[in-house]
């Protein structure tokens, strides 16, 4: 017991390093912000008539409440959660389902561009 209690400290404690600890707390911390970011940009850009803290509030608690159902990349939970609270939060309904529709096409389908020549270079190089 005492030696899983002494590994359960070394790897929440990063390892032993301090650095790599605040790295990964950082690098944990960003993602989440960045995808609040990601979607203010998005409701900035649709002329929606919310605060930035409102917007990225709204993310976050979406975030929280998409965790408590399973499915992968949050999908259909986190989207109605953020369609739910940005209109609580005073966006019109069709505005916020296109500002989630931006923020998903950003987040999702817009990296899978790129991904999808890096996984052909690397079929075709018999490297996968």
């Amino acid at each position: 017991m005492r030696r899983q209690v002494a590994r359960q400290r070394h790897l929440l404690g990063g390892g032993g390093s301090r650095a790599r600890c605040a790295l990964l707390w950082c690098g944990s911390t960003a993602i989440p912000l960045l995808h609040a970011a990601t979607l203010c940009a998005v409701c900035a850009a649709l002329h929606v008539s919310l605060g930035v803290g409102q917007v990225a509030v709204a993310y976050l608690a979406a975030s929280a409440a998409a965790a408590l159902v399973p499915s992968p990349g949050g999908f259909g939970s986190l989207d109605a959660s953020l369609v739910a609270l940005l209109t609580a939060v005073g966006a019109p309904t069709a505005t916020a389902l296109a500002a989630v529709l931006g923020y998903r096409l950003v987040t999702v389908w817009l990296p899978l561009a790129p991904s999808a020549v890096v996984c052909a270079v690397l079929v075709r190089r018999r490297a996968l």
